[in-house]
């Protein structure tokens, strides 16, 4: 049977290598709550053992079962492909609305 890593809580700021923004993070912070690019560093969440190191850029957005948001991430580095949720209480809706518009920009010109 096949090892099931837990999730770890690692609180840490940091500064967005996209956008420069400053975040604190909670333990929980994936991406930044403005340009919503992530880092690839983990390969479980919160291992931080991912040596690839690339900026992941939101590629996609969906709809969870629950309703909620769900940014997909490809790694610019590796190709790498992640989900993380969207976090209502520290993401800047606006900005993610601006995001979404990007993507669906990029989408219909590829019809």
């Amino acid at each position: 049977m096949g090892t099931v890593k837990k999730f770890t809580r690692v609180i840490e700021d940091f500064i967005c290598e996209n956008c420069g923004e400053k975040i604190k993070g909670d333990g929980f912070t994936n991406h930044c709550p403005k340009c919503f690019y992530s880092k690839h560093v983990d390969i479980f969440p919160g291992d931080r053992l991912e040596s690839c190191h690339g900026l992941m850029k939101p590629i996609d957005v969906e709809i969870g079962k629950s309703g909620k948001y769900i940014i997909i991430h490809k790694c610019e580095k590796c190709g790498e492909i992640s989900k993380d949720k969207f976090r209502e209480k520290t993401d800047d809706f606006d900005a993610f609305m601006k995001v979404i518009e990007k993507i669906n920009e990029k989408k219909e010109r590829r019809i």
